[in-house]
């Protein structure tokens, strides 16, 4: 958080090292985006709106056209002829497609040295303060998306009031999140792929600073 090295950590290959799949990654963000809208438009037909219970005129001798109702939608104040109505967007989208989406979007990022990592999110209380000095020692620029893990209220306050942040939980992380910010700031705990330290060539790994970097 200070922006001191603490070592090199070994990036799980099946999350930050595969070839992005681009037509998965566009069927699944149009689906997230999708699922994103209300769906609460509504028109009213012919049949809903008020009035038009009358016929206008006559059918015959008027030397106008024959009108059934005034609320035909050629008149005005009439109903919405093919309008849209209430509906869902959502779309669905295999669990293996969203995974292979996500991963294609970190794999991405990663290849342009677009990800850091954190320790942990040392806030003691909520300052935007400490946010933004701890933005500037990583050297992070343009759009960061922050992956925070459930609990971490006073980090996730700290980073609300920035306006070129975006905060998410580790459970709710999306390949819309990842493609939509520059920079992707993971933590230990929200690392993907990660396994305990210790086990040899494994990600998550930690090794000192003179060891060749896996990622």
């Amino acid at each position: 958080m200070t922006g001191a090295s603490l070592g090199h950590v070994r990036l799980a290959p099946e999350v930050f090292g595969i070839d992005p799949n681009a037509a998965v990654l566009h069927q699944v963000v149009t689906a997230q985006l999708a699922a994103a809208r209300a769906g609460t438009h509504s028109t009213k037909t012919r049949s809903e709106v008020s009035g038009g219970g009358a016929k206008p005129w006559r059918q015959k001798g008027t030397g106008r056209a024959r009108q059934g109702s005034s609320r035909a939608p050629h008149w005005e104040g009439g109903g919405i002829a093919l309008g849209p109505k209430p509906r869902s967007y959502s779309q669905r989208t295999p669990k293996k497609m969203v995974r292979l989406a996500l991963a294609s979007a970190l794999s991405d990022r990663a290849a342009e040295s677009r990800v850091a990592l954190v320790d942990a999110w040392s806030f003691e209380v909520p300052k935007t303060r400490d946010a933004v000095k701890a933005l500037q020692a990583l050297g992070l620029d343009g759009r960061v998306l922050v992956v925070l893990q459930s609990g971490e209220h006073a980090a996730g306050r700290s980073f609300a009031n920035i306006p070129e942040v975006q905060t998410v939980l580790a459970s709710e992380l999306s390949a819309y999140d990842v493609l939509r910010n520059d920079w992707i700031v993971f933590t230990d705990a929200t690392l993907p792929g990660a396994r305990p330290p210790g086990e040899a060539g494994e990600p998550g790994e930690v090794r000192g600073e003179d060891e060749e970097a896996g990622r």
